[in-house]
């Protein structure tokens, strides 16, 4: 059964699969588990370095730890499962995280801030007040009338002929303020024109679709 952790191992670090060498801080690993709570599920495997090596773990302090994430710094909390596994004579955990589709799951930030994660490739992003409206919009399901007006148009032009698009970048072209330039994307967001994309660097705005002439 070795062969099942190794193969996980073999695929490194990524949306669904994170390596810790260890648990020291209970904050800190709920943000990871709330990421990939928000996102798609995933696992992490605790004892394993960033590069694949196994470090192992003392296995009984470290799952207090980790559960204590789940259950005390994971709002709601998060139902996680874990299994021990003997890798070249050290233990490794391997904690499974569903994804959640009913609420997003909250985590304290370094300040003790709850905040909403999400697992962007191999890392654990801030959620943005865009992606928290389109999603407690699609949750509520009422329906958006979406006319395309100057700032719209605008906004499709611009990204007819560029890859993407910032909010700053967006207020600046169209010449309107933080909140209108929010509303538009987040209507846009809603009728899958475009699409929301995050990045470390920070948050662009992406064409999804051809939208419908606007000329």
């Amino acid at each position: 059964m070795s062969n099942y952790i190794r193969e996980l191992i073999s695929q490194g670090e990524h949306e669904q699969l994170d390596f810790k060498h260890s648990i020291s801080d209970s904050k800190k690993i709920a943000r990871s588990i709330a990421a990939f709570a928000n996102t798609k599920g995933g696992k992490l495997l605790v004892g394993v370095r960033d590069n694949g090596s196994i470090a192992g773990i003392n296995t009984d302090e470290e799952f207090y730890m980790i559960q204590a994430a789940a259950e005390m710094y994971c709002q709601p909390p998060v139902k996680i499962s874990y299994k021990p596994w003997i890798i070249e004579g050290k233990t490794i955990l391997e904690i499974s995280i569903p994804g959640t589709n009913d609420n997003l799951t909250h985590a304290p930030d370094k300040e003790g801030k709850w905040k909403v994660y999400l697992r962007v490739k191999d890392q654990n992003l801030l959620a943005n007040k865009i992606y928290l409206n389109v999603w407690n919009k699609k949750k509520g399901a009422k329906g958006v009338l979406l006319e395309y007006s100057p700032a719209e148009k605008t906004l499709l032009h611009y990204l007819d002929e560029h890859e993407s698009i910032s909010l700053s970048k967006f207020k600046k072209i169209a010449k309107i303020s933080h909140f209108r330039a929010e509303r538009c994307l987040i209507n846009l967001i809603l009728f899958d024109v475009i699409e929301i994309n995050f990045t470390e660097q920070g948050v662009y705005y992406t064409l999804k679709d051809l939208p419908i002439p606007l000329d």
